[in-house]
């Protein structure tokens, strides 16, 4: 049995475990040698997520030796994979503040680096990074095989081939103008007790007072070597002498030969001098005057004692920028500095592969397949004194060998989208095949709604433009393992009304995805979500839920104001909400395994507050025969009252200990199961019988049964085959591998109540009969990837009928995900 830990199957390349830390630390230390030797050629920083509502702000800093991350909120990782910006460089992340939009991802990535054999990575930024790391251990012990260390705010400065990054600590100033905040202690939260708004007070350890700013110089470049003057002084060319006269003089040192004095100039050109960056968050007002203040930072300004940056990167909200001194603070920079802006006011698109899959899943059927929102802050933009560049995704500021902007930033057109998708074979005849279909067809009275049938009405995206019907399941993220550029991991919407939603799991990026779908109306569907079911404690089904959890808090504390809109739920927010009059959400009811609230309450304690206005039911204590006491019978019914439902129920299932599937029924009449992650499961058929929809998960195509034992998972067949026994009305296949990023292999067991589910993808139960008529025109616009899984797998089945083993790399090739994926992998995963 897989242990509680284990995190996700393995998409790295198969190489020798033993051998890979050894195998990187030699090319560290090659490349490491070769900075030492010259400096940088080439150095530039490029923004990874702007700050935009659904994409915390990040920045990526690349030399020709090294690559450094500035925070980690969730979604880094997707976005790095979707624009193939190396992970395996990193072996240094910077963050700025102890905040889940800071470190949302950072699990995930370190889990990826592990996979890839990237042998250790250090964090430098708050102390609370080291009980950061400490609480994830309750989930993904599997990151003891990669050595990760914590470097403190008052480390000294930290040097290698390529930067001199020094940390400066920023303390908040209180209302009586101390910067000292006192640590208070909270009592620890019982299982299956109501957390209040603010309940408990900062941990002895926990600190949200506290931003690192970060001062960052590229290492001088040596000058070149003058072959022609130093053949004119006689030195000795070409000889084992030459190499220590060569070294000395271009670490600037002057040399004798044959008694002449060379000095460096005579020989060398002149060493060009690093450029200087600073990265700054200043989460609100109270950290404005700290920051004005700071000594050293005010050295690199106007009038200062340093030389002044070429670039000042503002992680700054809007609120906070347009005040008068914090904008007086940019204006003490030199008008050679520029200034970068990233916050919620940035205009930029960060999943072009998700806008334009969606856009043409959107020309087969405009309901189901909704086009995605963006959201538009409520409060204006700052008039800035200060000339300065808002942030978009893949912008690049190179800093050597010239300073200067690069604007080969993220392309999104719809028409484009749609242009490309019409000039495929069939497709379009497919589409108006389905759309004459409906027209013609005559539905029974009541069954579809007008705008459910009718593939050829538009829709406004979100909610909007459709009569709605209950239940509503909309799928967040229909990927496993790890985030792919057009499949999230975990992550099912279903409405129960108008007013109530149940979330079943909640992956990293979650909450971006509920932005891409639902734009402006988002804090309202967000409030609306009064449970969360989580199915088990890997990584890529839960670690969404802090987000979540601090966005609806954020939205109960600023509804009676409407004009301070939490922008993004960045650190420092929740100090500034919680003075907001507004008027409070109801509690959420979180349903899972007892290691959620170890989970919850370690990181709440010693890192960030995070529980506000949550009830917590044990999984364990919804399965048949359970035994429940009074209180939990309370909350129980609590959550069924909440909801409107008759019956909400639990089963183990065969995947790690603590997993479990759910299953509900509404007073109204229909029931929905929902898998998680399990392979074939008689407790999951008994649970399920005759429900109205199963959303199970079908990891891994047919052919695959072996590898789906050895993982724990499911094959489509397999999936199709438990909701034929549990008599399911309708089965929606669901958590796919990264080897299918587009679509899953079709099964000859496919039948007219079987459907694929795909991120962004809305359906109620009057929709279930249209999802199998979509099945040629989706074959059509994924032919070309179909081919490719086809003969991956038939590759596969020739070197096992020849007698090779699965775990070689050829074979292993179309375990590690399609469409280039594998290329990319191989190719990030070779130490340069």
């Amino acid at each position: 049995m897989a242990s509680n830990t284990t995190t996700r199957e393995s998409v790295g390349p198969n190489r020798d475990s033993k051998t890979e830390p050894l195998r990187w630390t030699r090319a560290k230390e090659r490349r490491s040698q070769k900075a030492n030797s010259n400096g940088p050629h080439r150095v530039f920083l490029q923004v990874v997520g702007a700050g935009s509502r659904d994409t915390p702000p990040s920045l990526l800093v690349f030399s020709d030796f090294n690559g450094y991350l500035f925070n980690c909120g969730e979604g880094t990782q997707r976005l790095m994979q979707e624009h193939r910006l190396k992970i395996v460089r990193l072996d240094n992340i910077f963050v700025t503040r102890m905040s889940w939009s800071n470190v949302g991802g950072l699990s995930g990535m370190l889990l990826t680096m592990k996979d890839m054999g990237v042998s250790g990575c250090v964090l430098s930024g708050p102390p609370q990074l080291e009980n950061y790391l400490d609480a994830i251990k309750t989930f993904s012990s599997s990151l003891d095989s990669i050595k990760l260390s914590v470097r403190p705010s008052l480390d000294a400065a930290y040097v290698d081939g390529t930067m001199v990054v020094h940390q400066v600590p920023i303390f908040a100033q209180l209302k009586d103008g101390s910067t000292d905040v006192p640590h208070r202690s909270s009592p620890p939260l019982g299982m299956d007790q109501t957390v209040h708004p603010a309940g408990g007070v900062a941990g002895p350890s926990r600190d949200d007072a506290l931003v690192v700013a970060f001062i960052c110089r590229v290492q001088p470049r040596k000058g070149n070597f003058l072959i022609l003057q130093a053949k004119a002084f006689g030195l000795p060319l070409g000889t084992a002498a030459m190499h220590p006269l060569v070294t000395a003089l271009k670490e600037g040192r002057s040399v004798t030969y044959e008694g002449r004095e060379i000095r460096p100039e005579e020989v060398c050109t002149p060493t060009i001098r690093g450029p200087l960056f600073l990265v700054v968050e200043c989460p609100s007002e109270e950290f404005v005057q700290p920051l004005s203040t700071n000594q050293q930072l005010s050295r690199h300004q106007t009038g200062g004692t340093d030389e002044p940056p070429a670039l000042v990167v503002h992680m700054t909200p809007e609120r906070v920028l347009k005040t008068d001194r914090y904008q007086q603070w940019m204006e003490r920079f030199p008008s050679t500095t520029e200034h970068l802006v990233l916050n919620e006011h940035v205009c930029t698109t960060h999943h072009v592969s998700s806008y334009r899959l969606q856009t043409q899943l959107h020309m087969i059927h405009p309901q189901i397949f909704p086009p995605l929102m963006v959201y538009r802050p409520k409060e204006p933009q700052a008039a800035l004194s200060v000339p300065s560049v808002r942030g978009q995704s893949l912008l690049k500021f190179q800093l050597r060998p010239v300073k200067e902007w690069q604007r080969d930033a993220v392309f999104c057109s719809p028409d484009q989208f749609v242009e490309e998708a019409s000039a495929l074979p069939d497709f379009l005849e497919e589409v108006d095949k389905l759309r004459r279909d409906w027209r013609e067809a005559v539905e029974p009275p009541g069954t579809f709604s007008r705008d459910a049938t009718d593939p050829a009405g538009g829709s406004a995206g979100g909610s909007a433009g459709r009569g709605r019907e209950y239940p509503e399941v909309v799928f967040l993220g229909t990927g496993s393992a790890l985030p792919l550029k057009t499949r999230n991991v975990s992550g099912t919407l279903v409405h129960i009304s108008s007013h109530q939603a149940v979330l079943l799991d909640c992956g990293e990026g979650t909450f971006g995805q509920l932005v891409r779908h639902y734009g402006d109306e988002v804090d309202e569907v967000l409030s609306g979500v009064s449970a969360v079911f989580v199915s088990h404690m890997h990584a890529d089904h839960h670690s969404g839920l802090l987000m979540l959890l601090q966005q609806r808090a954020c939205y109960g504390r600023w509804t009676g104001d409407r004009g301070s809109a939490p922008s993004s739920g960045r650190s420092g927010q929740s100090r500034v909400f919680q003075r907001a009059a507004g008027q409070r959400i109801s509690p959420v009811f979180l349903v899972g395994p007892d290691a959620m609230m170890t989970w919850l309450e370690k990181y709440h304690a010693s890192c960030e507050e995070v529980l506000h206005n949550v009830q917590f039911i044990s999984s364990k204590v919804l399965q048949v025969g359970a035994k429940v006491s009074p209180w939990q019978q309370t909350t129980i019914k609590a959550l069924l009252e909440k909801n409107n439902l008759e019956k909400f129920q639990t089963c183990h299932v065969n995947h790690c200990p603590d997993a479990s599937a759910c299953s509900f029924i509404h007073r109204s009449g229909w029931k929905l199961v929902f898998s998680g992650d399990t392979m074939p499961c008689n407790a999951l058929v008994h649970m399920g019988k005759n429900a109205n929809l199963l959303i199970h998960e079908a990891t891994l195509a047919d052919g695959l049964e072996a590898e789906a034992v050895k993982k724990l998972h499911s094959t489509t067949s397999q999936a199709i085959g438990v909701g034929m026994k549990m008599n399911a009305s309708f089965i929606i296949l669901n958590h796919f591998s990264q080897r299918y990023a587009k679509i899953p292999l079709f099964s000859p067991n496919f039948n007219d109540r079987v459907g694929v589910a795909f991120d962004h993808m809305r359906i109620s139960l009057g929709d279930l009969r249209t999802l199998p008529r979509l099945t040629p025109a989706l074959k059509a616009l994924f032919a070309e990837d179909i081919v490719e899984m086809k003969e991956r797998l038939e590759l596969r089945e020739k070197r096992r009928s020849q007698g090779g083993p699965d775990n070689v790399r050829g074979v292993k090739r179309d375990l590690e995900g399609g469409q280039g994926q594998t290329k990319r992998l191989k190719a990030e995963a070779t130490p340069q």
